[in-house]
Order: structure tokens, then sequence, then C-alpha cells
């Protein structure tokens, strides 16, 4: 269980740092060509998004990594999830139903390092 946590929360924290770096550094310009929902987004809820999707990639390692505070990993993975539930809400908001397939990936690899975080505590 324990290397199964680690590649899970090490993949998800990678997408997710990568993903989330975008969304607070880059201009709408930028990021509209991979994320055409962002017109559709003010652009300080898209850079909120961003943040969180960071300190979530954050959240997965570094508690566990340290040993403090290892109960926020799981609640990190489930923020993740949460963030992925929105996601498609807003994808199927918009009619793009063959958008969520990344969404139902990533949403099913974050519950997955949740109940990985919650079986090693």
């Amino acid at each position: 269980m324990h290397v199964a946590y680690w590649i899970v929360a090490g993949l998800l924290a990678l997408f997710y740092a990568y993903a989330g770096g975008k969304k607070i550094l880059q201009t709408q310009e930028r990021l509209r060509p991979m994320m055409g929902w962002v017109d559709t987004v003010p652009m300080p809820l898209v850079r909120a998004i961003g943040t969180l999707e960071v300190l979530g990639a954050l959240g997965l390692l570094l508690p566990p990594l340290t040993g403090i505070a290892v109960p926020l990993a799981v609640a990190a993975a489930i923020g993740l999830v949460l963030i992925q539930i929105g996601g498609m809400t807003l994808h199927l908001s918009r009619g793009e139903v063959r958008e969520i397939g990344l969404n139902i990936t990533l949403l099913t690899l974050a519950a997955v390092a949740a109940w990985l975080a919650t079986a090693r505590l």
C-alpha cells in the first residue's frame, strides 16, 4: 500500500502542479487553446482553481514526507476529487461530454489516493 500511494500521489502531484501552475502564471489568451472554458469563467476564479490544484499537489506529498499532519494528505486528495467534480459539472454545462474523460480519470486517481492515504494512517 505504501508504494502504491507514492506512485498515485506522485503522478497526481506532477499533473496538478503543472496544470495549476499554468492556470496561475499564464494569461487567458495563452490558456484558451488548451482550456476553452477560461472564456466563460472569470480569471480570478481560474487563478483560484490553479492555486487549489497546486496546494492539493503539495498536500499529497508534504505531510506524508515530513510526518507532520499526515491526515492532510487525505484532505488534499478529497479536495482534488471535489475539483474534478466541479470540472465535470462545468464541462457538462457547456455540452462538452467528450471532455470529461480526463476528469473521470483524475477523480478516480484522487479517490484511490484518499483511500490509500487512509489505509496508511
